[in-house]
């Protein structure tokens, strides 16, 4: 006998191919690469509708994403997993590292630090992360960044270090 569970619920995801274009990241500074990059739907990150977030901000040094935790972001325990928090703070940082380089550059996470300081729900609604840079050198980059509710309510913290290589 199949017992039919009238608590399931779904959620369709479509994204198109991602494709960066390393050409032009050789060719303009980080901080033009990725408004253009941001600008273009069809280069736009997949993590990004995964997660049901996108972009708010991009300046030098500073990046903001905001999003608003469902029921599909939920752990056993009922709440949002981590992870969502830990995800938005890391492309919150990394982009704003990314905003800060050469010509010619790149980057990828070597160490992110996260501090859960209180717990979302699918009730919390539309939280902001925003990511400032640090300390940008020729070969290692840091930035911090903050993930608050539009209640002003800080639901997590963190850093991050990130290597910064030539393309």
């Amino acid at each position: 006998m199949t017992v039919q569970n009238t608590n399931m619920r779904s959620r369709t995801i479509t994204w198109s191919k991602p494709e960066p274009d390393v050409e032009l990241m050789k060719q303009v500074s980080g901080l033009e690469s990725l408004r253009q990059a941001f600008g273009d739907a069809q280069r736009a990150a997949p993590i990004g509708r995964l997660m049901d977030f996108r972009t708010v901000t991009i300046d030098f040094g500073r990046v903001v994403f905001e999003g608003e935790p469902a029921e599909c972001h939920y752990n056993p325990l009922g709440t949002v997993h981590g992870g969502y928090a830990a995800t938005l703070l890391d492309s919150a940082m990394g982009c704003s590292v990314h905003s800060a380089l050469k010509p010619g550059f790149a980057y990828t996470t070597v160490e992110l630090k996260v501090n859960y300081i209180r717990a979302m729900t699918a009730a919390t609604g539309r939280v902001t992360a925003e990511g400032k840079i640090i300390n940008v050198g020729s070969r290692i980059a840091t930035a911090e960044g903050r993930l608050v509710g539009s209640d002003g309510k800080l639901y997590a913290h963190g850093s991050t270090t990130c290597l910064v290589f030539p393309l």
